[in-house]
């Protein structure tokens, strides 16, 4: 495929943007009818209505032709349908990209190598519910036999951000009295102004690192452990403070956690926790 820079329709865009910018304004653009109508779609899910507004986006029918035939000189269309296939479509790492597998409700196959990857999804899916909801009924228990009261996250990128993301989306329906904490700078100042917050009896720290050697992670994982030991005493308790994201089951053990307090993460995915 051609270099995007040497594409037609996207040195049309440029072109565009250059002789227009001065009139490329949202109040204007709004006061004409109907652009909130005719730039936004509505679509229903098994999750309910979503909304997609785009009409808040420098786009007017020019413009918008002009991405519909960049995309279509792309071939946005045909890269779709190749990630829902299962094919290779990360060139750099050669790697699927099957994040849609992880909401595939309808579980229609989904094949990565000629095996369909959606029989290990819901396991593992399933595993985490179960977690979950042992969670926050308070059917696990910590070390003292009392209930989880605060989660504390230490992952750095997208094992940070990501969780972070959907954590804040979702408060309004978040379990009163649970309490959810964020680590990811190598800083020990962030992970002590975590660690005053909460007690080591009620507190599950959750590791995220897919190859469970990222230094950042780990770092504060071992400080975390400290902590942690300082108090409980006895190794043994690790397990039932510490899961783990990952997909180094061998260094997940090492670590003191037990293997089935492990989710697994895929070479094809990255999934919120």
């Amino acid at each position: 495929m051609e270099n995007l820079n040497d594409n037609k329709y996207f040195l049309l865009l440029k072109e565009y943007f250059i002789k227009n910018r001065a009139d490329l304004n949202l109040k204007n653009m709004f006061k004409v009818d109907g652009r909130f109508a005719r730039y936004s779609e509505t679509m229903i899910g098994p999750g309910g209505r979503i909304l997609i507004d785009y009409s808040k986006n420098f786009l007017n029918k020019d413009i918008f032709d002009l991405l519909i035939n960049l995309a279509k000189s792309r071939n946005v269309e045909g890269m779709i349908k190749s990630m829902f296939k299962g094919d290779k479509i990360n060139s750099t790492e050669k790697r699927a990209v099957l994040h849609v597998a992880l909401r595939n409700l309808k579980k229609f196959p989904m094949s990565v190598d000629n095996m369909n990857v959606m029989d290990s999804v819901f396991k593992e899916l399933d595993h985490m519910e179960r977690f979950s909801d042992e969670i926050l009924s308070g059917k696990w228990k910590g070390y003292t036999g009392k209930p989880i009261t605060d989660i504390v996250n230490i992952g750095i990128g997208g094992s940070h951000l990501g969780p972070y993301m959907v954590t804040e989306a979702l408060k309004p329906y978040a379990k009163l009295g649970m309490s959810v904490h964020f680590v990811s700078n190598i800083d020990g100042s962030d992970l002590f102004q975590v660690l005053k917050k909460v007690s080591t009896d009620q507190t599950m720290f959750i590791v995220a690192s897919k190859t469970f050697t990222t230094q950042e992670t780990i770092t504060n994982a071992i400080s975390a452990r400290k902590w942690f030991l300082e108090a409980a005493k006895d190794a043994k308790h690790i397990e039932k403070h510490f899961v783990a994201v990952s997909t180094n089951k061998k260094k997940v053990e090492e670590f003191g956690m037990a293997k089935e307090n492990m989710f697994v993460m895929w070479d094809v995915s990255f999934f919120i926790w």
